[in-house]
């Protein structure tokens, strides 16, 4: 399983990864019901280096980001999946618009999103730029989604 860690282990972690010669990448999201979609994403994600974290929205983010009845489940329930999957190493909570300031602190060599964006299009992608990394947009095609989960359990 993952390790589920704070920002400061987590600087740390990347700093011993990197002194072994590994490559980092970072995923984000809500991961508010997960389902197939995300693991494909993460899978993906974890293609592109050779340590996958993966930054989780807090409740808080989540409730600004998908307005009233969001999230779903807690953050510590959402974290706890996520380190569940065989594709992520680490995981960490955020509460900020994105994840800009974590990838100003860690410097990821790739910084991953899902097919809902193109490079263009990702909120962060002068942060990575500016430091020298890569955006690279992965996983399956946005045929899943939680909002549509949440609609066909409201339909019975």
């Amino acid at each position: 399983m993952a390790r589920v860690v704070t920002r400061e282990e987590l600087k740390e972690l990347v700093e011993s990864d990197r002194a072994a010669g590994r490559t980092v990448a970072l995923a984000n999201g809500c991961f508010d019901l997960l389902h197939v979609g995300h693991v494909r994403y993460l899978e993906a994600a974890a293609a592109e280096a050779d340590r996958l974290i993966v930054a989780v929205n807090d409740d808080e983010s989540v409730a600004r980001i998908k307005g009233e009845g969001r999230p779903i489940m807690p953050a510590a329930d959402r974290v706890e999946l996520v380190a569940g999957l065989r594709a992520v190493d680490y995981v960490v909570v955020f509460g900020e618009p994105t994840v800009a300031e974590l990838l100003q602190a860690l410097e990821p060599d790739v910084h991953c999103k899902g097919t809902d964006y193109i490079e263009d299009t990702v909120p962060e992608r002068d942060v990575v730029r500016a430091y020298g990394g890569r955006v690279a947009i992965v996983g399956d095609p946005k045929d899943h989604s939680t909002r549509d989960l949440i609609s066909k359990i409201k339909q019975g």
